[in-house]
């Protein structure tokens, strides 16, 4: 298991928890890694109606959201919003609305070669399946037009 992180079920309260453990998941499946930060009110996307300068949200809390790209095949991109959750794209495949603790499980089913794309016959179509711990799978549609060479490696 990974250092730091040798349980499936880790609490990442903060972004920069998350960063943390995206890091070391980089680390350990020798993934490069690049980060950016968006830390305010008047950076964070989903906080567009704030007004400029306004770091901190109504209730003074100070929003921290994060960009995050892996190098290597398959491409994958999370972006972790302040409130708890994060947007992961696998080869252009959006996954929306990961509870922030699921992500490092979810990145180690996707590096790990766990994830697979289940074809339907009809009606014809492809999902993305993403293994979760306790049983659980993220699973996304994903149009036959997506599907990259590394995509249809893994269509079961």
């Amino acid at each position: 298991m990974i250092s730091g992180m040798d349980h499936w079920d880790e609490h990442l309260p903060t972004t920069e928890a998350a960063v943390t453990a995206l890091r070391a998941l980089a680390a350990h499946y020798a993934r490069e890694i690049e980060v950016t930060h968006d830390i305010g009110a008047d950076q964070t996307s989903r906080r567009s109606s704030a007004a400029i300068g306004a770091t901190t949200d109504p209730d003074g809390s100070l929003p921290h959201e994060a960009y995050v790209e892996f190098g290597g095949v398959p491409r994958v991109s999370v972006r972790l919003y302040p409130e708890d959750d994060a947007l992961i794209t696998v080869e252009g495949v959006e996954c929306p609305d990961i509870p922030r603790d699921d992500v490092p499980a979810f990145l180690r089913s996707v590096f790990g070669d766990l994830a697979h794309v289940r074809a339907r016959r009809f009606p014809p179509g492809y999902r993305l399946v993403v293994p979760l711990p306790g049983d659980r799978t993220h699973k996304e549609h994903l149009p036959m037009i997506l599907l990259s060479p590394w995509l249809s490696s893994r269509v079961r």
